[in-house]
């Protein structure tokens, strides 16, 4: 067990966050919701029918959509964009380790590289198909629950609902993901200029202390 959390702590601590933040939303997400639903003489829900309520999906999946495309554009972005100095950037004036031609004679390459071909092709970006299905797939899901509780206020409010077609261009649908989009540039930004001047020992997203301001890359 010792190696296991040795070897994997940080991604089981994540997950253990995870699931306590998402236990958490839960809880005071259904108490909310229910406080609204009263106002506006609705019947209270359990927490089966809350999770799949709009109230849950919207606010959780508006979450998810701004942090995988957070992730998706920095991956892009850094294959052809520099910031000298910062850890978060490639150095600009030099050939780094992560640009070269993989290798399927390299020792343990994953069987992706020895396969070549089309199979290789897609795992050269991978990471980055990856995040941006991700948030395809969460803007989706965002999207209809947002019109599913907008719908479900219009229900009790006694007002005329709206198609999926036309939630898509309401205003409300896009500064519910424009609010966390500009927050998540905002965290990268900061990340990437930070790292120039500040340090943090024995991170692994920071430069050495010692190391001088100019220095790119980790």
């Amino acid at each position: 067990m010792k190696k296991l959390f040795r070897n994997n702590g940080l991604s089981i601590v994540f997950f253990l966050l995870f699931i306590f933040s998402l236990a958490g939303q839960v809880m005071t997400g259904m108490a909310e919701y229910n406080q609204e639903l009263a106002e506006l003489g609705g019947q209270p829900v359990g927490t089966t029918a809350y999770v799949q309520s709009g109230h849950f999906l919207q606010s959780t999946f508006e979450n998810w959509e701004s942090e995988f495309l957070q992730m998706a554009l920095f991956l892009i972005l850094t294959m052809f964009l520099f910031q000298k100095g910062s850890s978060e950037s490639k150095d600009p004036d030099k050939k780094e380790e992560v640009d070269r031609e993989p290798d399927p004679n390299r020792k343990n390459a994953p069987w992706p590289v020895k396969k070549g071909g089309w199979v290789l092709a897609i795992y050269r970006h991978s990471l980055c198909y990856a995040f941006s299905l991700i948030f395809i797939l969460s803007f989706w899901i965002h999207w209809k629950g947002s019109l599913k509780a907008y719908n479900e206020e219009q229900i009790l409010k006694h007002l005329p609902t709206e198609t999926a077609w036309q939630y898509l261009f309401s205003s409300r649908l896009w500064f519910e993901s424009f609010q966390n989009w500009q927050s998540e540039f905002l965290s990268i930004l900061a990340m990437v200029v930070f790292t120039i001047f500040l340090r943090e020992q024995y991170s692994p997203q920071s430069k050495p202390v010692d190391a001088p301001h100019h220095q790119t890359g980790e």
